[in-house]
């Protein structure tokens, strides 16, 4: 989702970027209308009270008896009647009652526009789409064409107000993230970056950006008639810029992009200080996508490919590899291996993780059905090669780019785990969440590597709501840490287990629940600690307490898929000694991507992976095992 957490988000509440989550009940469609936005409800602001007392249960199983009972005394200090908890809360109502919602830009600043850490694998989720099979440039063409044809496709449906809207359990939901994901970039600048979006207002964009051999290429896919190029079309343009890109001594100057969020500012300034530089960098900021075309990868065996793809589609494999292909600043970047892999990795500040689902499922579908309409080959302009003049200084800065990039690689440990056992028919059919199943697997495979459990992040979507981004869903509980204690106990009966387990699905279910109608605990909290910034001299106690960066300390940062297609999503840790996990429950299989730091002794992806197979496993077989009781 996408971390895909900002340390930042960390520090001003706890929050991180949503990914790929799969709504917990049915989405219905129904035609997009003005009116839809308009009447959607505001994000509420919890009472102070609720929040309080769900925040010290969220504790329970993570903090000391001592530590809590410290905490308890802060929360009744910040709850007396007339206390700064009462004047932050009354802060935050008149906020939500002056603005359209009260947190979404406080979010866009505290989860990403505020962090100085890399956006490649920090925050940007890379997803695999399936292998493709072929093994040439030209296969690589082709499916390229089809592919940008595809998103051409979606964009239609976009300027054209026909983008079907959603419905979760007949409410509508905030169609709002779906006009940010195309024809928008982060701009970077040496304190904060900023967002842009070139796709309405005066002379949208109509063009794309391609980059082969760490060259850009600016190819316009519409005619002077305002149609989109045909498939036959978009590839004789890629062919050109293919054949004009065969020299690969250029600098990777894209690799700037993949820096630590100050450095990069810092040298973009210096960058852009060239007029031909700056024409060429904002030619690349207002495409309205962008596409790599990717040299082979070293091939491997089949049991790691999609852990090979998944690192490829986080960060590019290095800077002797495809790491300077890309431009980590474009909200949309689809990649295009030689070697048949493809997929995309999206720069997180602009959307969530549902519209680049839905944009995944649109164009997988469109390019399966897409017969070739043969074009008449009318003459097309070469694509614009987009020059840049690299001065000594701007040679030094993408050096230590290369090397910092290069670090971050060997740090990074991907594992997929394909879990082809069962899925989620299989849940269903024993009346069971699978998303909640999948979360209880999830925290008795970390207690049984660690024998603690650990707090739990996953994302939760607030479309409900007008401009809704995230709220995270608390998996660990005191009644899942009972699940795990007795799930290995040899004195406890399956009977126990299974109600157990039950019990874990259902407080995760309810939690789950709140989330989604904005009465859960961290953006509420989040919102306290920004008004109190804004607001006092110094943060009320509670927000400086050990139990408060315990709880915000999230081990497992973990998100839900929600593609029809068959993809596999990554995200970084969220913290340094923590995993990132994200799974995909398709009918008969589930698809899991690990993602840990090496340089942390204490963390390792690939026993992760296995532990969570081992405990799918095991589960199952508590489902089989343990007798139903008779109706």
């Amino acid at each position: 989702m996408l971390s895909v957490l900002a340390r930042a988000a960390a520090r001003a509440g706890g929050g991180v970027p949503t990914c790929l989550v799969r709504p917990v009940v049915g989405v219905q469609l129904s035609i997009r209308s003005i009116s839809h936005q308009e009447g959607l409800p505001k994000l509420p602001v919890p009472p102070l009270r609720q929040t309080c007392e769900r925040y010290l249960a969220v504790l329970e199983p993570l903090v000391t008896e001592e530590e809590l009972e410290h905490t308890r005394a802060l929360v009744s200090e910040f709850l007396r009647c007339g206390g700064v908890g009462e004047r932050l809360q009354r802060g935050l109502e008149r906020r939500a009652r002056k603005t359209e919602n009260w947190l979404s830009e406080w979010w866009m600043q505290s989860a990403y526009l505020d962090s100085h850490m890399p956006v490649a694998v920090y925050t940007s989720p890379g997803v695999v789409l399936p292998p493709m099979h072929f093994q040439d440039q030209q296969g690589q063409m082709r499916f390229a064409a089809k592919l940008i044809a595809g998103v051409l496709d979606f964009k239609r449906m976009i300027d054209s107000e026909t983008l079907p809207a959603e419905y979760l359990g007949g409410k509508p939901l905030c169609m709002d993230q779906y006009y940010q994901v195309l024809s928008s970039c982060r701009i970077p600048a040496p304190k904060k970056d900023t967002v842009m979006n070139y796709g309405s207002g005066k002379g949208p964009s109509t063009h794309i950006t391609v980059v082969h051999n760490f060259q850009f290429f600016v190819l316009d896919v519409y005619n002077s008639d305002g149609t989109p190029l045909t498939v036959d079309q978009i590839h004789m343009q890629l062919e050109k810029i293919w054949n004009s890109s065969l020299q690969t001594n250029k600098e990777p100057i894209g690799i700037l992009t993949s820096n630590h969020r100050n450095t990069w500012g810092k040298a973009y300034n210096n960058l852009i200080k060239d007029k031909t530089n700056k024409e060429s960098v904002r030619a690349i900021q207002k495409s309205i996508f962008l596409v790599c075309l990717d040299a082979p990868m070293p091939r491997v065996s089949e049991d790691i490919y999609y852990s090979k793809v998944a690192a490829q589609m986080l960060h590019g494999g290095g800077s002797r590899w495809n790491s300077g292909n890309r431009w980590f600043d474009k909200t949309l970047q689809f990649i295009v291996g030689e070697d048949g892999s493809c997929g995309l990795t999206y720069e997180h500040a602009p959307a969530e993780g549902p519209p680049i689902v839905y944009l995944v499922d649109h164009v997988v579908e469109y390019m399966n059905k897409t017969d070739r309409v043969r074009a008449p080959m009318i003459p097309l302009p070469m694509p614009r090669k987009l020059r840049f003049n690299i001065t000594p200084e701007t040679k030094k800065d993408i050096e230590k780019a290369k090397q910092n990039m290069n670090i971050m690689v060997h740090d990074l440990d991907v594992r997929v785990l394909n879990f082809c056992h069962y899925g989620r028919k299989y849940l269903k059919s024993c009346k069971t969440s699978p998303d909640a199943f999948i979360q209880m697997a999830l925290q008795l495979a970390y207690y049984r590597m660690y024998k603690v459990c650990c707090p739990t992040y996953e994302s939760a979507s607030l479309r409900m709501f007008k401009l809704g981004r995230t709220e995270a869903i608390r998996t660990t509980s005191s009644e899942s840490l009972k699940f795990v204690q007795a799930m290995d106990d040899q004195s406890k009966q399956n009977t126990e287990k299974l109600a157990l387990l039950q019990k874990a699905i259902k407080v995760h279910r309810d939690y789950t629940h709140m989330a989604i109608h904005g009465q859960a605990i961290d953006r509420h909290l989040l919102g306290l600690k920004m008004q109190a910034i804004e607001d006092l001299t110094s943060l009320p106690e509670i927000f400086m307490d050990t139990s408060y960066a315990v709880a915000m300390h999230f081990n497992l940062f973990t998100s839900q898929v929600g593609s029809k297609t068959d993809c596999v999503m990554s995200i970084g840790p969220m913290v340094p000694d923590g995993y990132g996990v994200c799974y995909n429950p398709m009918d008969d299989h589930i698809n899991v991507a690990v993602t840990a730091f090496n340089s942390c002794e204490e963390t390792n992806a690939t026993k992760l992976a296995r532990s969570l197979e081992e405990a799918l496993l095991d589960m199952k077989d508590l489902l089989i095992q343990t007798p139903k009781p008779k109706e």
